[in-house]
């Protein structure tokens, strides 16, 4: 197969890091051999329960397991408070202080051959692009911007609390109101994905009502 039948190329990852940037779509021999020629930074999504044997033969190293959480409306728990709002008129400066270092536990900043300071531009990058396309939720709380929260048609693919308002309880009352909106958009059911490392949200999630099918380990590799 071709190079670009097994590798995905991530032009917006590449804009951070400033070296090219691929997602193998296969974890096979002919795929590591094809990838391992290329210089760049690579990363690929394998079963937990499948051996990496052949993953450690090329260099590849262990940064990530995600998890997907799902919810249908029948069996979301909603959470209610007088204080909580979500608006779509706040500007994107005052999103971006909340998105900058929030991420710590993503794969990228896992990962150690990647600069940490890129690796908080590439979701701040991520950020403006979603607040672009108009896919961004503002959480307020008694009129404060408590956290954002993004999502694609029914996939939320980004979510951060402001530092101020963590530890006082009431996450479950902003995702829930921001998932209220999402499925009276019309939404059956709510997906994501998160890291198993980051057990606040993983609970959080489980607080209103969403369970979990399958979940992948993900690999990196940087060719110099």
């Amino acid at each position: 197969m071709s190079e670009g039948g097994y590798l995905l190329k991530t032009p917006w990852d590449r804009a951070v890091f400033g070296i090219d940037t691929y997602e193998l779509k296969s974890s096979t021999r002919e795929a590591l051999e094809c990838a391992d020629t290329i210089p760049g930074h690579f990363s690929v999504r394998v079963d937990p329960t499948v051996s990496k044997s052949l993953l450690h033969e090329f260099g590849y190293y262990y940064c990530d397991t995600l998890l997907e959480p799902y919810c249908c409306r029948g069996d979301f728990v909603e959470h209610y408070h007088d204080n909580v709002d979500i608006s779509t008129d706040i500007p994107l400066e005052e999103l971006l202080t909340i998105c900058d270092g929030a991420f710590e536990h993503g794969r990228f900043h896992r990962d150690f051959n990647l600069d940490v300071g890129a690796s908080d531009r590439r979701y701040n990058h991520w950020l403006h692009q979603l607040f672009r396309e108009q896919t961004v939720f503002s959480l307020m709380f008694d009129n404060d911007v408590a956290g954002f929260f993004a999502a694609i048609g029914d996939r939320i693919v980004l979510h951060a609390l402001s530092p101020s308002y963590k530890g006082k309880r009431l996450a479950k009352y902003l995702w829930s109101a921001a998932c209220v909106r999402l499925f009276d958009s019309g939404h059956d059911e709510l997906r994501s994905s998160i890291s198993v490392s980051n057990l606040a949200v993983v609970n959080l999630y489980v607080s209103l009502g969403f369970r979990f099918r399958g979940a992948y380990d993900v690999y990196h590799k940087l060719n110099h």
